[in-house]
């Protein structure tokens, strides 16, 4: 017998330059316990053009609408941060499944309240390269001691975000109310990596930098004023002992886009490298290493923008095997939380100059 596929709402599957659009659809249409039953966005217009793009079932113009149908069991939101909070909160108490987009919210304090409300639900934070299959792979190498205790990690992660040019499309990126940012994002998701494989952040001491103060709208030939951070440097110690340095940068040309995380130990290193424009968590990740090691699981789907897909459907797979088992093993609100904390400290280690200090685990 087939089993039941659970069905997905998305909202924010605009066929216009939408992360849903080139990662999130791809990877529902790829794993075959799942069906893309509807997509939501505000205007009737975009949502009929995205449910006849994507092969959607319905559409629906009211996300609220969506989340209270019956025929939805997973509802993932890729919208703008301000808007993640009331579509989540109603995604919960309708009793869906919610897999939400990175960062859960536009502050610590909303992060925690919606991270309360997702107490025993099943969720998902869009923090996806931390079911990488050469992550995985790369913190049971560590795990095992197989390079020896890890002594200093170095990490360059890359976006072609947040350079001397923009778009209009993207202004959004531009202003520190929107939540989200090369903080937020670029270095939420690299510093979530380090996490899995070295162990929590212990200690940071951070220095954000705008080095583009005024970029090009290169579509209006007109400047707009950055409110955010450019170009990050990260320096902290993990719960495995290891030190490390991370290196995050905006403004660089997506054919030199790269991603080198390092880790040398008392018996040898390893390395995960990628060089996705949109970042490190939107495509796979190789594994090397001076000692010999089983190869990666095949991931769970592939395709999309570049591979942007395939993390994305880790996600989606840990997700559908824990609503299936009544298990709780993927990375979820409390994660976020975590994450968003660790963000914070980043940002005060710069406003301050002081280092600080954080509990091995916060959520």
């Amino acid at each position: 017998m087939n089993e039941k596929r659970l069905q997905v709402g998305v909202i924010g599957a605009d066929t216009k330059a939408s992360w849903a659009q080139v990662s999130h659809i791809p990877a529902i249409q790829g794993l075959g316990n799942l069906e893309l039953a509807a997509v939501a966005t505000r205007h009737e217009e975009s949502a009929k053009e995205a449910a006849a793009a994507f092969g959607a079932k319905r559409w629906f113009a009211d996300p609220f609408a969506m989340i209270r149908d019956d025929a939805i069991d997973i509802v993932t939101i890729a919208v703008k941060v301000p808007d993640h909070k009331a579509l989540v909160l109603a995604a919960l108490e309708a009793g869906k499944a919610v897999y939400c987009e990175a960062p859960l919210g536009i502050s610590v304090e909303e992060a925690e309240e919606i991270a309360a409300a997702a107490a025993s639900g099943h969720v998902a934070i869009g923090l996806q390269s931390h079911l990488n299959p050469a992550a995985r792979r790369a913190a049971q190498l560590i795990a095992e001691e197989k390079i020896g205790q890890p002594r200093h990690a170095r990490i360059i992660s890359t976006t072609f975000g947040f350079g001397p040019e923009t778009l209009s499309t993207y202004l959004y990126f531009e202003k520190a109310a929107s939540g989200a940012n090369l903080l937020t994002i670029t270095a939420g998701h690299t510093l979530d990596l380090l996490e899995v494989v070295l162990g929590a952040i212990t200690e940071v001491d951070a220095r954000l930098k705008t080095l583009w103060p005024n970029p090009t709208v290169a579509d209006s030939d007109q400047s707009v004023t950055r409110e955010v951070p450019d170009h990050i440097d990260v320096l902290g110690t993990t719960t495995s002992g290891a030190a490390f340095t991370a290196d995050i940068a905006g403004g660089i040309a997506a054919e030199e886009s790269r991603f080198e995380f390092e880790i040398l130990g008392t018996h040898g290193w390893l390395k995960l490298t990628g060089g996705h424009p949109y970042g490190m968590q939107a495509g796979d990740l190789t594994l090397t290493a001076s000692v010999p090691f089983d190869e990666p699981d095949a991931p769970a789907v592939r395709g999309g923008l570049l591979d942007a897909a395939l993390n994305v459907g880790e996600l989606y797979a840990s997700l559908a095997r824990d609503i299936a088992a009544g298990t709780h093993h993927t990375p979820d609100f409390a994660h976020a939380l975590h994450n968003t904390r660790l963000m914070d400290a980043v940002a005060r280690a710069s406003r301050s100059g002081q280092r600080q200090y954080l509990r091995a685990n916060q959520s």
